[in-house]
């Protein structure tokens, strides 16, 4: 190698691949740490499945030193939902023979990347990278809690923990971690989960992150947020480099932030203009995430409390794809109509951001929950799967910054259930106080973390610094 070349490599921006999986869930965080990337002077190359790679086409340009590109996961057409463990093995398939193709086309013209990161559920990444000598690192999108959790299941806990399931009102004591009970760990680990594919993805984390003699994840969490997850695991280092949400929301360095990156749906329906005209803190939001369906009678018990509770609301109904609009059918449809609005989609962040906001009702999906602490709005906690039990967990008992629902035997929430919750949260009680104490604390310890000089700043600029350095 001449002289010449090492020189203009090194005054180069490092060049780094990011790889992610191809759910609106995944994606949303990628492309906010894809931008962190940019703004500490990397050239990134974001890589999806062609299909979400389409939709994403149709958001605005993306900033100088941020590129896209795809690979084949054998559904370029779209995800098919309801063969999820027939989809995982295409995708590593497929993905791992057109990832490799993608990077060893990039290397002929004489782009070699610095790195490459990958999201959770794509282990076989790290593999590909090997293969090409290059060094990889996991992108941790949920909480180090979760993290951690997962870590133990495969690592001396997992008998432990599938015995909660025989033992429900027996708290888990895991290190670092506060008491679980059997409804606040991942389904994934419980005993009756039905989603086979996810377990072995996860393992083969571990495997590979405990291959390497210096193990780093970075992960979508802040330093003050989760102080002894991040610290739990002496085998490897977890580095917060969140929240990874616009940022617009954090520090308004990039204001036009707000849509590219975020939702792939683009929706018009006046719901901020509304807003507009309610009084401070006085809206219930309502969002179930992007893949969740709520049942008819579940609506109907929700539509109930709402009434019930008679403040405004702003209900994000999707369509189910199965059926006509079920909003359209409901109960209390006159009555929802004079108190609030529903609408099919809806920018989270700029409608948790908006003053007339005081209580998001939400599956906590990370996404969900994180802009919602980013924003300062308490939450009244519905998880539905996956990392979500875990979440609501750590809003309810160890941030304290919303209440969790407790479903009937039968798994629904009882309006009854969802009223007093809701009661709780906007009401002027010392309780609902405390929640939004701690909802406006850490609002503010999370934007102090992005900021220049803030915690996840400089753990990454620390991490891109080295990765250079290394490669020099």
């Amino acid at each position: 190698m001449s002289k010449e070349f090492v020189q203009a490599s090194s005054m180069a921006p490092p060049h780094f691949l990011l790889v992610t999986f191809p759910s609106q869930g995944h994606i949303n965080p990628s492309l906010q740490f894809a931008k962190r990337l940019v703004r500490v002077g990397a050239h990134v190359t974001f890589a999806t499945a062609i299909h979400a790679h389409h939709r994403m086409a149709e958001s605005k340009s993306p900033p100088e030193g941020l590129s896209f590109a795809s690979f084949s996961d054998g559904y370029d057409d779209g995800i098919d939902w309801d063969d999820l463990d027939g989809y995982v093995d295409e995708l590593k398939r497929q993905g791992s023979e057109t990832l490799s193709n993608l990077i060893a086309s990039n290397l002929e013209n004489g782009r070699r990347f610095l790195g490459v990161f990958y999201t959770t559920l794509l282990p076989w990444v790290a593999d590909v990278a090997r293969s090409h000598g290059i060094p990889s690192t996991l992108v941790w999108i949920q909480p180090a809690t979760v993290l951690d959790f997962y870590y133990y299941y495969f690592h001396g806990y997992g008998d432990l923990i599938q015995s909660t399931s025989d033992n429900p009102s027996v708290p888990i004591q895991l290190p670092g971690l506060p008491p679980l009970m059997a409804c606040d760990i991942p389904s994934f680990c419980n005993s009756k989960n039905v989603y086979n594919f996810s377990l072995p993805f996860l393992q083969r984390h571990f495997e590979i992150l405990l291959e390497k003699a210096k193990p780093r994840i970075l992960t979508n969490t802040f330093d003050a947020l989760e102080p002894d997850a991040i610290r739990a695991i002496d085998k490897f280092e977890v580095i917060g480099i969140g929240p990874l949400i616009p940022s617009a929301f954090l520090d308004g360095q990039d204001p036009s932030d707000t849509s590219f990156g975020g939702d792939l749906f683009k929706s018009s329906s006046g719901y901020m203009e509304w807003l507009d005209t309610k009084p401070k803190a006085s809206v219930i939001y309502l969002s179930f995430g992007s893949i969740s369906v709520l049942s008819k009678p579940q609506k109907e018990e929700m539509a109930r409390a709402l009434v019930e509770v008679g403040r405004p609301f702003l209900w994000v109904i999707r369509e189910s794809g199965k059926e006509e609009r079920d909003e359209d059918r409901l109960s209390f449809q006159e009555e929802l109509d004079k108190l609030g609005m529903i609408v099919l989609w809806c920018s989270q962040v700029e409608v948790l951001s908006h003053p007339s906001v005081g209580c998001f009702v939400t599956h906590c999906g990370w996404n969900s929950t994180s802009e919602s602490l980013v924003c300062g709005v308490p939450m009244v906690a519905f998880p539905q799967w996956s990392d979500q039990l875990t979440n609501a967990k750590l809003v309810a008992d160890v941030w304290r910054t919303g209440v969790k629902m407790t479903p009937n035997e039968l798994g629904l929430v009882e309006s009854g259930e969802m009223k007093r919750c809701l009661e709780l949260v906007v009401g002027d009680g010392e309780e609902g106080e405390e929640m939004r104490r701690n909802a406006r604390k850490f609002r503010d310890l999370a934007r102090e973390a992005v900021k220049e000089g803030g915690s996840s700043d400089k753990n990454l600029r620390a991490f891109v610094d080295e990765a250079r350095e290394a490669a020099e």
